[in-house]
Parts: C-alpha cells; sequence; structure tokens
C-alpha cells in the first residue's frame, strides 16, 4: 500500500478505534484478584478495593490517584486519562452506585467501596445493553471517550432522579466530552438502552 495522509488516517484511526473497543469487549477484565500480603512501605497503606465484583488488598502510596491504581496495578485500562483535570469525563467510572471522575479521587478514599468499570459490565461473551446500543448506533468514533460515555449512561439511567427525555440525558451527560461530536448517536444509544437495563 502507498502511504499516503488518506491510508494513514483511514488506517490508523481505525486501528487506535479498534484498540479502544477492545477494552470494552468481553475477556478484557482483570483476571485474578491481587493480594498484597507484605506490610505497607512508609507512605503506604493497605485498602480493600471490590472492582468488578472481585476483592483486591492493595498497598497503594497515600496519594494514589484512583485512576492511576485501576490502569497500574490492576491492569483495567478501559478507564481513559484524558485531561486529568476532571474536565473531560474519559476516566468516569461508577463507585457505589454513582458516577465519579476517578482522575479526582485519591485511592485510599475508596477503601471498601464497590467500584464498577467498564471491563465489569458485560456477563462473559454477553455485551451488556449499553455496549450493544453504542456499538449498533455508532455512538463512538475514535473511541478515547467511549468508556466513560458508558459508565456515565449507566449511572444515568439507573438513577431514578433523572428524567427520561433526551434533554434531561443530555443534561446529566454534559460532564463527559466527545471531541469527535458523536453526542446525538451517544443519546440515542442512551436510550435504546434504557429498556433492556430495566429502566
Amino acid at each position: 500500500m502507498k502511504p499516503s495522509r488518506r491510508n494513514f488516517l483511514k488506517f490508523g484511526v481505525s486501528g487506535v478505534a479498534a484498540a479502544t473497543v477492545s477494552t470494552w469487549l468481553p475477556g478484557a477484565a482483570s483476571a485474578t484478584a491481587i493480594v498484597d500480603d507484605t506490610a505497607p512501605k512508609a507512605g503506604e497503606r493497605r485498602i480493600v478495593l471490590n472492582v468488578n465484583g472481585k476483592r483486591h488488598q492493595l498497598n497503594v502510596p497515600v496519594n494514589a490517584v484512583l485512576l492511576d491504581v485501576l490502569r497500574d496495578r490492576l491492569q483495567l485500562t478501559g478507564t481513559k486519562k484524558g485531561c486529568d483535570h476532571g474536565q473531560c469525563g474519559a476516566c468516569t467510572l461508577v463507585v457505589n452506585g454513582k458516577s465519579i471522575n476517578s482522575c479526582l479521587s485519591i485511592a485510599v478514599q475508596h477503601d471498601g467501596d464497590e467500584i464498577l468499570t467498564v471491563e465489569g459490565l458485560a456477563q462473559g461473551d454477553q455485551l451488556h445493553p449499553l455496549q450493544e446500543a453504542f456499538w449498533e448506533h455508532d455512538a463512538y468514533q475514535c473511541g478515547y471517550c467511549t468508556s466513560g460515555q458508558i459508565m456515565c449512561a449507566y449511572s444515568v439511567i439507573k438513577n431514578p432522579n433523572i428524567p427520561a427525555d433526551d434533554a434531561s440525558v443530555r443534561e446529566a451527560m454534559s460532564g463527559n466530552i466527545c471531541r469527535c461530536g458523536a453526542y446525538k448517536n451517544i443519546v440515542a444509544a442512551i436510550q435504546a438502552a434504557r429498556p433492556k437495563m430495566g429502566a
């Protein structure tokens, strides 16, 4: 194939999207629970994180960011590091039933918490209804924000205080930025998944 800007954009972007999508497909979750049984070092603290139904006992620095612990220690890289300032929503996950920006959360603050990441949505080979809806409605382009969008959408649908109309969904999702501008398709995917999630 002759090198060209068109071929780079065509195949380079599709490769990035494929790599991103693979982080929220079945089989991407951490295979085994991690147990640190050595004493914490100076400046560390032992915590328990219940992530996607698995109990992890970790020694972490007291200033470790939850996003970094999930990505670096647990190898759950579906949660993305975007702005690192809580402004883009790429790092969104669900803690104790509520969506949070994990880049703004210190890991030790979540000792004992129930954490759901995008890798925890699928059941075996069966995609979660939100994952299926995002796929079917083309609710992603480059894919970088997709895991954060899905996790925020999960929380929005599960929240009985957020009305189901499109305008309310857009408002509730406004903290999650899609630089590709797939907002219309994202809302369509959320509304398509809603009845399948029993909402």
